[in-house]
């Protein structure tokens, strides 16, 4: 089964560079796909790629990443979420490797293409 988990800014704007990186590799390491309002900092994605590569065997293969920002935002809107948030407005999408084959990104879309998605079957007693 493919699960999407939506985080909307205001669950992560108060975590620690640490903790947001925490929790949404721990997210996607339970094979989750996540939908996230607002981009990561440049720092944290880093820092999220660095913890991930050190976090593969043969279970966990990676994550894919993908990021979109409205070309047409209202400037004062853009503006008004970096001095509250330090954060620029947009849109992100992190997943297991092992469900994501790719993600496209144009201004205006991002598409995602996934794997066939294998679910647990239950044993026959």
């Amino acid at each position: 089964m493919l699960t999407l988990q939506f985080i909307p800014h205001s669950e992560i704007h108060q975590l620690t560079s640490e903790q947001r990186v925490k929790k949404l590799l721990r997210i996607v390491k339970n094979e989750s796909i996540i939908l996230l309002e607002g981009k990561l900092k440049s720092r944290e994605e880093a820092e999220l790629i660095r913890r991930t590569m050190e976090s593969i065997d043969k279970k966990f293969k990676g994550i894919e990443i993908g990021t979109i920002t409205p070309k047409k935002i209202n400037k004062f809107k853009q503006g008004l979420m970096k001095v509250l948030f330090k954060e620029e407005s947009g849109f992100t999408i992190i997943g297991p490797a092992t469900i994501i084959k790719e993600i496209k990104q144009d201004p205006g879309k991002i598409q995602l293409f996934a794997m066939g998605v294998k679910t647990k079957s239950k044993s026959k007693r």
